[in-house]
């Protein structure tokens, strides 16, 4: 990173404060009080269903609304003062790419746009393209070209970078090499905010969650703190002709489900899952039984699904 972002990154001024945030379109309140610190260092995933009010937060971010209610201040300034600055990139999933252009000509035009930026070179290595860089935008996949807008959006060497569903298209070899660059990056100071529908990529990659439901935070913390949220454990076993009357009168059974021979069964009370396991075990003809902890999905679902 550059002298500039340095001496950002080493302040305790927070990367983004957003303090009762409310945003409404009419009667539709969007998001209803968003109170989110993220400081500087932070790889930060932000989850939510379709209409969480995520999409809003981040325009608000990026300065490209105001919120109704509340303020929002981007590395202590106002968001487009910060973006004036050069402060704040953001990669998002679609557009803004000339398909005539080459990959390393894309990357020299929009550094042109810019008082100063990262060496050419140096954004297409640290996005893992230079050995594309002489291919045509329209000849890369949908992959590369997702790479090719990390590499734009590096090259004001921004202290926050805000990221759309960065890695689809990417294979998994993509995925790796990117998101390697990523922690690199936070390593150095500077912030990223994703969001993203690949929740095993959040629990891996973020160092801190964040579900928005309906316009509000519902749940902030780890992967582990998340998933530790939504209570239970699953119990899978191959059982053909299944009792489910007879697992679900066991005292903390949530649920059973039945998908061929083999039966799911959510225990939410603590020591339920293990009385199942016992009464599988013991008292019916199942077998290759496997307990599991609830995933960041099951937490995603029981978090975001009822609130209001």
């Amino acid at each position: 990173m550059s002298e500039r972002s340095e001496r950002t990154s080493g302040t305790a001024i927070p990367a983004v404060r957003l303090s009762g945030v409310t945003k409404s379109f009419g009667s539709i309140e969007a998001v209803r009080g968003i109170d989110l610190e993220l400081g500087q260092g932070e790889i930060v995933a932000f989850l939510g269903p379709n209409g969480a009010g995520k999409t809003t937060t981040i325009d608000m971010i990026l300065g490209l609304s105001r919120p109704t209610g509340g303020t929002a201040e981007v590395l202590g300034l106002p968001p487009r003062q910060a973006i004036a600055r050069g402060l704040v990139s953001a990669v998002m999933q679609t557009g803004g790419l000339l398909k005539d252009l080459s990959v390393r000509e894309t990357v020299a035009y929009t550094a042109s746009l810019f008082a100063g930026t990262l060496p050419v070179e140096d954004a297409l290595r640290a996005a893992g393209i230079e050995s594309i860089a002489g291919r045509k935008v329209g000849k890369c996949s949908g992959g590369e070209q997702q790479r090719l807008r990390f590499a734009m959006a590096l090259l004001p060497d921004p202290a926050l970078l805000l990221l759309d569903e960065p890695t689809t298209g990417m294979d998994v070899e993509g995925r790796r090499t990117f998101w390697s660059a990523i922690r690199t990056d936070a390593e150095r100071g500077r912030t990223v905010l994703f969001a993203t529908h690949y929740l095993e990529e959040a629990d891996q990659y973020a160092d801190r969650i964040i579900l928005v439901s309906h316009g509000r935070i519902v749940a902030d913390g780890t992967g582990a703190e998340i998933r530790a949220l939504a209570a239970g454990r699953t119990i899978r076993a191959s059982w053909p002709g299944a009792d489910t009357e007879a697992l679900t009168a066991i005292p903390g059974v949530d649920q059973v489900d039945v998908r061929g021979e083999q039966i799911l069964v959510h225990a939410g009370k603590e020591g339920a899952a293990d009385e199942v396991a016992r009464y599988l075990l013991t008292q019916t003809p199942a077998r290759d039984l496997e307990i599991t902890s609830r995933n960041l999905e099951d937490a995603f679902l029981a978090l975001t699904g009822d609130a209001s």
